[in-house]
C-alpha cells in the first residue's frame, strides 16, 4: 500500500499529520486511547482498495502538535479541518473514545456523508463500576507529575475496567512502554467520555448521519451494552455484533472490510 504523508492546520493552528492511501471517497480512520495513526494502519490498507482513507494522529500524537490547552472543542476542529482537507465530506469510523469523538462530531453537525463506530466506552448499566468523577484529574496530575506509569495504570483500571492483576502483568510486558509513551494524552479521552462515562443521550439523538454502530461478540459486557444504547439513541442507527471480536477489533481489520466497505459508501 503506497501512502502519503501529510500535515494540515487545524483552527487554532496546531499542526495536525496524517497519511492518506487508496482514491475514491474520503474515509478518515479516528484512533482511541493508546492510539495513534500507526494502529490504524491494518484499517486503512483493509479499506484502501475501495476508498481514500485518512489515518491521523489525534493532537498529541506522533506528529501531531497538542496545542495550547486541551479542549474536546479543539478535537472537533481538528476533524472538521481534516474532513475539510479532503474534499468538504467524509465519512468517519471511530473506535474506542475515537468513536465518542466522531459522535460528538456528528451531533455538533461537522459535514460526515456517514459514520461508523465501534464500542464507544459509555458506562450504561451496572455490570462494572463507574469510573470516578475526579479521574481526570487524578490521571492529569499524574501526567505532570512525570508518573506515566501511574497514569496508564490507574487509566485502564479504573477507567476501562482491566483487572489490576492484568494490568501488572502488562507492565511486565516490554509493549508497556507503549502504553507509557502516549499516557500524556489519556486525560484527552477521558475529557471526550466526560465525568463517569455518562450516557449522553440527549447528544447523540442530533447525530443526523447515517450511523453504524459496532461491539464485538466477545467483549465485555458493559461494553456491548454500550453500544446497543448509542445504536438505540442515535435516529435510524443500524447495530452489528462482530462474532468472534473484542476490543482489539483492530488488530484484526480484515473482519471490518465488508461492514465498512458496504456501510461507508
Amino acid at each position: 500500500m503506497t501512502t502519503s504523508f501529510e500535515t494540515v492546520t487545524s483552527a487554532d493552528g496546531t499542526p495536525i499529520a496524517f497519511e492518506r492511501a487508496g482514491e475514491g471517497a474520503p474515509v478518515i480512520l479516528v484512533g482511541g486511547a493508546f492510539n495513534d495513526r500507526t494502529t490504524v494502519a491494518g484499517l486503512a490498507s483493509t479499506l484502501a482498495p475501495n476508498f481514500a482513507v485518512v489515518a491521523y494522529d489525534r493532537r498529541g500524537r506522533g506528529d501531531s502538535g497538542a496545542g495550547a490547552v486541551y479542549s474536546v472543542e479543539r478535537e472537533v476542529e481538528d476533524l472538521a479541518t481534516l474532513i475539510d482537507h479532503v474534499g468538504g465530506t467524509a465519512a468517519v469510523f471511530g473506535h474506542s473514545s475515537g468513536a465518542v469523538l466522531g459522535l460528538e462530531a456528528a451531533a455538533r453537525g461537522v459535514a460526515m456523508t456517514s459514520l461508523a463506530v465501534y464500542e464507544p466506552p459509555f458506562v450504561v448499566d451496572d455490570s462494572r463500576p463507574r469510573p470516578a468523577t475526579d479521574l481526570f484529574d487524578r490521571v492529569r496530575a499524574l501526567v505532570a507529575a512525570g508518573d506515566r506509569d501511574g497514569a496508564a495504570e490507574l487509566f485502564l483500571v479504573e477507567g476501562t475496567a482491566t483487572p489490576a492483576e492484568v494490568v501488572k502483568g502488562m507492565r511486565d510486558d516490554p509493549f508497556w512502554a507503549w502504553f507509557t509513551g502516549l499516557a500524556h494524552t489519556l486525560p484527552y479521552d477521558l475529557a471526550l467520555c466526560g465525568p463517569g462515562n455518562v450516557f449522553p443521550a440527549d447528544k447523540l439523538a442530533k447525530v443526523a448521519v447515517p450511523t453504524l454502530v459496532m461491539d464485538g461478540g466477545e467483549s465485555d459486557a458493559w461494553m456491548r451494552a454500550a453500544a446497543r444504547a448509542v445504536a438505540d439513541a442515535v435516529p435510524g442507527a443500524r447495530y452489528v455484533s462482530v462474532e468472534g471480536q473484542d476490543h482489539g477489533v483492530l488488530q484484526q481489520p480484515d473482519v471490518l472490510r465488508g461492514l465498512l466497505t458496504e456501510f461507508l459508501r
